[in-house]
């Protein structure tokens, strides 16, 4: 009783929602997506010049590049806690005041570790703090895939839902594109002992204004009306993550996978794909640099084409047919990648980057329509982040299997061809699920009982 009182408290002093331009609201998505991709790429381009040297020089070249590699992967490791946390607040606090935090504890993170104190100035205290502060940028990440989406979807129309949902999508390339433009100037500019001196510190600074314009942004913008509409009708679950698993399990089985060629393919394409080129194939590091940019430039056109390809014919198709795409030309990209010019690297990073770009431009529609709307953020924030979790390792299986193949031309055409046949499968699944499966009554909140 106590519990409806509440629900039906909050649900009565809950004002009309001002109605918020859906494009308006899916910019500040954007922007928001795009500062949080900015500040996780930055880490991952220069960790190089200053994670292994500067902060865990006592474990030896080896082993500060090791420990600098971990570093990486366990903000990937925490997207899951993240996801839970944050979904939680997502689908009982609101949207927007969610990713307010999420996007705050992001920037605000990142700005410190420009700061941090490296070993020779303060023994191990910066290494400890920078793994706490690496954690606190997964935990960030693992709810604002979810939050942005749903900021952008449930502003809008549900004939434009999925279109709207793909917006959102592109903060992915434009964070990968400033990161990048911003590696390639600093390289070409400073010499390597300045970057390693005090040049790394830059980027990290940077987020400190970024995230002023975001935060900006967001808190301009309104409440989602669908999220305002759950409050009202006291429908707010009690332990949204756990019911989640009860009613939809099917649904969460599905949405992972569905989500991982569009993750795993950029660890794979702009990760493993860069590294691979240079030290196995013989390319120029910056050509391969800018051939990815160049690919990822090109997303910031096909992304919104994508996005209404997927309001016309719906999510599940679009991603099924990016998962299809990527799969017929997974092993050929990787044949022709063995002698090419820079033109045709330049093609080859493109067309890599276009199919699977299909599957993440219509991800977030085809997930928005899995779950109904009292769990959605854990949902979809949870699902993206088991993902997340599993492409942050392809880079790593991919090189594990190149080496257990002396590097055949082949190898890393396995890992794409199997993320892709899994999407596959999952969009096949998808478009055959429907969120009130033939209109049965949804089960009852806990809120509610």
């Amino acid at each position: 009783m106590a519990g409806w009182m509440l629900v039906t408290t909050a649900a009565s002093v809950t004002p009309p929602a001002p109605k918020t331009s859906a494009r308006r609201v899916s910019v500040a998505s954007m922007v928001g997506t795009s500062l949080e991709s900015f500040d996780f790429y930055v880490f991952a381009y220069f960790s190089a010049f200053f994670v292994g040297p500067l902060f865990f020089e006592p474990l030896g070249t080896a082993g500060a590049t090791l420990a600098s590699f971990t570093t990486i992967a366990i903000a990937f490791v925490v997207r899951p806690i993240g996801a839970i946390i944050f979904g939680y607040m997502g689908d009982r606090l609101g949207r927007r005041a969610t990713l307010l935090w999420t996007v705050a504890i992001m920037g605000v993170a990142t700005g410190l570790i420009g700061v941090l104190p490296t070993y020779a100035q303060a023994g191990w205290i910066g290494a400890v703090l920078l793994v706490v502060l690496r954690l606190a940028q997964g935990i960030s990440l693992g709810g604002e895939w979810g939050g942005s989406i749903l900021l952008a979807t449930e502003h809008a129309s549900p004939v434009k839902r999925a279109f709207y949902a793909a917006i959102p999508q592109l903060g992915s390339p434009i964070g990968s594109i400033l990161s990048a433009a911003l590696f390639i100037v600093m390289t070409a500019t400073l010499p390597t002992e300045e970057l390693v001196a005090w040049g790394w510190r830059i980027p990290f600074l940077i987020a400190i204004p970024l995230l002023l314009v975001s935060l900006y942004l967001r808190w301009s913008i309104d409440e989602t009306p669908v999220f305002r509409e759950v409050v009202a009708e006291g429908r707010r679950d009690r332990l949204p993550f756990l019911t989640m698993f009860r009613q939809r399990p099917t649904a969460m089985a599905i949405a992972a996978g569905a989500a991982l060629l569009g993750i795993g393919s950029y660890g794979l394409m702009n990760t493993y794909t860069i590294n691979y080129g240079a030290t196995q194939l013989g390319y120029a590091y910056t050509d391969l640099l800018i051939a990815a940019t160049i690919g990822a430039l090109l997303q910031l056109v096909t992304i919104p084409l994508f996005g209404a390809l997927a309001a016309r014919i719906g999510s599940a198709k679009v991603v099924a047919w990016g998962a299809l795409g990527t799969l017929i030309i997974a092993f050929p990209i990787y044949f022709i990648l063995q002698e090419a010019n820079f033109g045709v690297l330049v093609a080859l990073m493109v067309v890599g980057g276009i199919l699977p770009t299909m599957s993440w431009a219509a991800l977030g529609g085809l997930m928005n329509d899995l779950f109904p709307d009292a769990f959605r953020y854990s949902a979809l924030s949870f699902a993206y982040a088991l993902a997340a979790t599993v492409g942050g390792f392809v880079p790593l299986i991919t090189g594990a299997l190149g080496v257990q193949t002396d590097y055949a031309w082949w190898h890393p055409g396995v890992i794409l061809a199997v993320m892709s046949a899994i999407t596959l499968v999952a969009a096949w699944a998808a478009a055959r699920y429907s969120t009130a499966r033939s209109a049965a009554p949804a089960e009852p909140a806990l809120a509610d009982r």
